[in-house]
């Protein structure tokens, strides 16, 4: 069985993602339990350079779970070397078999150049980036299980770079005809997890005034501007945070039944698996949240 297909069962098909930034230790612990015992394949969490490191994040979820995957959505290359990257993936994964999945992600410059480093070409940076993980391998631990190993790829160009040096992309908060292009892009042999944030809101005002609250089309130099240009939306569509149309076509909302099925339309796109993250003040509140949605989308 290969690395991707070994992930797909694994994985199944829907997943969760935590992105609370800072919280206790036990209060993960709680919440990622919460969520295996109401029966999501993954959970996944992000990072930025500094503050909460993913690894050691991971590690203290899978040490308090028994069987759900854990992920990075994503791991920042800036926040460590390509050895410590490939290094880190391989102990846990040797640690925990069949359990990890791995996510690299370019972040954006603004975050870069805060944290005192120059911004570089994204493409070129993933290119060598994973060529210099891939030379590491053999100093670092050989799990009995591989990890898969995804690239956060928005653009056409990135999503090449996962087909080629990766096992697949993991696209965020992009409308289904992303997710059917990207499917187009990288073939069937990849792995395609999907980002989606889930609004349970019933009234369109409101729910579209919390999906523009994300400030993803208004950040500097945000790639959610450039891929959604790509899928044919103009500057107008895309001010003020973005249109009506924009909205509805990123952000699943409604009632669960209405999520469900937003999320399903990615799965018959191509999806093999898409992680489905809600917005909440603190982990307690986002398993809640999850609980009332596992009905619906399990």
């Amino acid at each position: 069985m290969t690395t991707v297909d070994e992930a797909r069962k694994r994985l199944g098909r829907i997943g969760v993602g935590l992105m609370t930034p800072i919280a206790p230790a036990e209060e993960w612990r709680r919440a990622a339990r919460r969520i295996e015992d109401a029966g999501y394949g993954s959970i996944w969490v992000n990072e930025g350079i500094g503050g909460r490191e993913v690894f050691t994040q991971l590690s203290v979820m899978l040490a308090a779970t028994r069987h759900v995957v854990l992920g990075s959505a994503v791991a920042n290359l800036w926040a460590r070397h390509p050895a410590a990257m490939q290094g880190a993936a391989s102990v846990l994964a040797d640690a925990y078999p069949g359990r990890l999945a791995l996510g690299v992600g370019v972040s954006i410059g603004a975050i870069v150049e805060q944290s005192g480093q120059k911004w570089t070409s994204p493409l070129n940076r993933m290119r060598r980036y994973l060529d210099d993980m891939d030379a590491a391998v053999e100093a670092a631990p050989t799990p009995e299980v591989p990890f898969p190993r995804m690239v956060a790829a928005l653009g056409p160009k990135m999503q090449d770079v996962a087909r080629e040096k990766a096992d697949g992309a993991l696209p965020a908060a992009m409308p289904v005809e992303h997710t059917r292009l990207a499917r187009e892009r990288l073939g069937p042999d990849k792995l395609l997890v999907v980002m989606q944030t889930a609004i349970r809101e019933t009234d369109p005002e409101k729910a579209r005034g919390i999906a523009r609250g994300t400030q993803m089309l208004e950040m500097p130099g945000s790639p959610y501007v450039r891929s959604l240009k790509n899928l044919g939306y103009d500057d107008a569509a895309l001010a003020g945070g973005g249109s009506d149309e924009v909205i509805d076509a990123c952000f699943p909302w409604g009632d669960e039944d209405a999520i469900r099925s937003r999320i399903q339309d990615h799965l018959d796109a191509g999806a093999d698996h898409v992680c489905v993250t809600v917005f909440t003040p603190d982990l307690a509140s986002s398993a809640d949240e999850y609980e009332r949605l596992a009905p619906a989308l399990l």
